[in-house]
């Protein structure tokens, strides 16, 4: 006989516990004796941890890289031209409605032509702006940005 003329069938029939000891799975039927797996209706996914709070629930679901950095308020060149010959912060462009508050950080990028003179004093400015300012006669200063004063300090100075 050769191996491969060996009568074998590719599906095993599949072993049925629980059926006395001479079928060689009775008595505990391969659950062990005690504990919550050798019950009946154990339905536990495979992630199960016995209650408590599994990986896969605590790692959050999202890949990749989330950057807990608020990005820059923009603000166009050609915005600029409103303030002729103004000194322009995050409270002047927050007062005028550039920017949504003033105390984020502010970066003025080119889009259209300055053709007013301004003093410009904010977080950032784009390579091309800084050169647009001193074209038209202004001037370009890098500033922290802006703090918000706390509650307890506004009531001293009221005092």
């Amino acid at each position: 006989m050769k191996y491969n003329e060996l009568q074998v069938s590719a599906n095993k029939d599949r072993k049925r516990v629980g059926r006395g000891i001479a079928a060689g799975g009775g008595k505990t039927a391969g659950r062990g004796t005690k504990g919550q797996g050798s019950r009946t209706g154990k339905k536990l996914g495979p992630m199960f941890q016995g209650g408590q709070r599994s990986l896969v629930t605590a790692v959050p679901k999202a890949r990749g890289f989330k950057s807990l950095r608020t990005p820059a308020q923009v603000v166009y060149l050609d915005h600029l031209n409103a303030f002729k010959g103004k000194t322009v912060d995050n409270f002047t462009l927050f007062e005028q409605g550039y920017v949504a508050t003033p105390f984020h950080t502010v970066k003025v990028i080119a889009r259209g032509e300055l053709t007013e003179k301004v003093t410009l004093k904010v977080q950032a400015a784009s390579k091309s702006v800084k050169e647009a300012i001193v074209k038209a006669g202004g001037s370009f200063e890098k500033t922290p940005t802006p703090l918000k004063k706390s509650t307890k300090e506004a009531e001293k100075a009221d005092k």
